[in-house]
């Protein structure tokens, strides 16, 4: 056994140390967590959805503490930190409000002599993989529905944000959770391949990278368990020459670097129409200017330290590879005092004269750094967005409805937004398409993942 330990990107210092579980503790763990849900189970839907909701009340109870303790653990400016919880109890309230319809009985045309329908069942134990970047939020996406639709849930955080997984239990136990139901696992990742390869597991949802997605297939392959996977992503935006260019530079400058960059459906690389090319470059570099890195803990700061130094050093090796390539940079980062190759924190980028030769417009960066690159058609813009490996969000800019409809229908991508980005609506389906994953979470359709159909057919005589 190994320990987990979380060390602050902010100065460095240890923040959580935990022990990795052994064998038998875990096969406690999935031996309450059966035994809970069976009774679970069959709790009326009404019930599930009170104690679902009085754990939601509880998390966030404790947005005073979250804020600062999330800040510290992954560099998230304070300013900011809190506000997770707002999305976090937007997802959570809407996946109960809508339980009821999305796992009703679904009944096809009356047969005469014969009652039919198709029954959700839970599937049984869900193991939920959270990632660090969005803590509250990835992790709501698979739990809240799990619990809903009957079944126990095992939740393992990412080492960087492991205290998020105790925060999860302590609000289950506040909301009075039977015991066994719900159980935050300190696991190291060979034993969380171990446990999934077990079949003790009967689905994984798991959000990180496409190496990690393929090895937790390779470790539930011949378990039959069900595995849902949100990985990389190389998120693109189409400006159009009709657009609101101050509303676009705003939100897209906002979308390329909250969290550091560090977003999973961020903006990574921006096409923009040659006829407004200039005036948009010009005010997206100046806004970005604007930005302050420094200690997350201070208010004033907008951009904090990255998660480790390991992911700043993937975006300084983006940016410099492709300025050998020939990339134009626009921001000084120099004038970041904070800017520093030795520590997570790291200046914004923004890069022009850039192509799909380079990895900063092909490889999924992570940080905060935007390529932008100048197209002289629509049809341009469409191929180079689909020009990736990866398909998860994709935003066009427009006045025009109908043509952000006609090009959306183009892009291989899992969501289209028209003049917004970065952003999940919980009353629509999340997924993706090639290496950003598979499966779904969130609206009706997320509910099919956390349950099995199970069919009657009952014929009177």
């Amino acid at each position: 056994m190994s320990d987990i330990l979380c060390v602050s990107p902010v100065d460095g210092r240890e923040i959580a140390r935990k022990r990795s579980m052994s064998a038998s503790e875990i096969s406690d763990r999935i031996v309450k967590a059966r035994k809970a849900q069976a009774a679970w189970a069959a709790m009326p839907l009404a019930e599930r959805a009170r104690f679902c909701s009085a754990f939601v009340d509880a998390m966030l109870a404790m947005r005073s503490e979250i804020a600062p303790e999330l800040s510290w653990q992954m560099g998230r400016p304070i300013k900011y930190s809190g506000g997770e919880l707002n999305g976090f109890e937007e997802r959570a309230r809407y996946m109960i409000e809508i339980a009821e319809s999305a796992l009703a009985p679904l009944e096809p045309k009356p047969m005469d002599g014969f009652k039919r329908y198709v029954r959700r069942d839970p599937l049984g134990v869900v193991l939920t993989i959270a990632p660090w970047n969005y803590p509250y939020l990835t992790a709501v996406n698979s739990v809240v529905p799990a619990l809903m639709a009957g079944n126990a849930v095992l939740l393992k955080h990412a080492a960087q944000t492991i205290l998020v997984g105790d925060r999860f239990q302590m609000a289950m136990d506040k909301a009075g959770m039977p015991a066994g139901l719900f159980q935050t696992v300190s696991l190291s990742h060979d034993d969380t391949a171990k446990l999934i390869a077990s079949g003790a597991i009967d689905q994984v949802c798991f959000t990180g990278s496409v190496e990690a997605g393929k090895a937790i297939e390779r470790s539930a392959s011949g378990t039959f368990a069900s595995v849902g996977l949100e990985l990389g992503g190389k998120d693109p935006a189409y400006v159009r020459a009709d657009v609101d260019i101050a509303h676009a530079v705003e939100n897209l400058v906002d979308g390329s670097f909250f969290n550091s960059g560090q977003c999973c459906c961020g903006i990574e690389r921006i096409y923009v129409d040659a006829a407004i090319y200039d005036r948009f470059v010009d005010g997206f570099a100046a806004l970005t200017r604007s930005y302050v890195l420094d200690d997350p803990l201070k208010p004033e700061t907008t951009l904090g330290p990255m998660a480790q130094k390991r992911l700043a050093d993937t975006v300084r090796e983006h940016i410099g590879e492709a300025v050998h390539k020939g990339a134009r940079p626009l921001i000084d980062s120099k004038a970041f005092a904070r800017d520093d190759a030795a520590t997570p924190y790291l200046a914004p980028q923004v890069l022009v004269d850039v192509d799909h030769g380079m990895k900063v417009m092909m490889e999924e960066t992570f940080g905060p750094v935007v390529g932008i690159m100048k197209v002289g058609s629509e049809a341009e813009a469409i191929r180079l967005m689909n020009d990736s490996p990866y398909g998860l969000t994709a935003s066009i800019w427009t006045k025009d409805i109908d043509t952000a409809e006609r090009i959306g229908a183009q892009i291989e991508t899992g969501t289209i937004y028209m003049n917004r980005c970065d952003y999940l609506d919980p009353g629509l389906a999340w997924t993706g398409v090639k290496n950003t994953g598979r499966g779904t979470t969130l609206s009706k359709i997320g509910y099919e993942a956390m349950t099995r159909p199970k069919s009657f057919h009952l014929r009177t005589v």
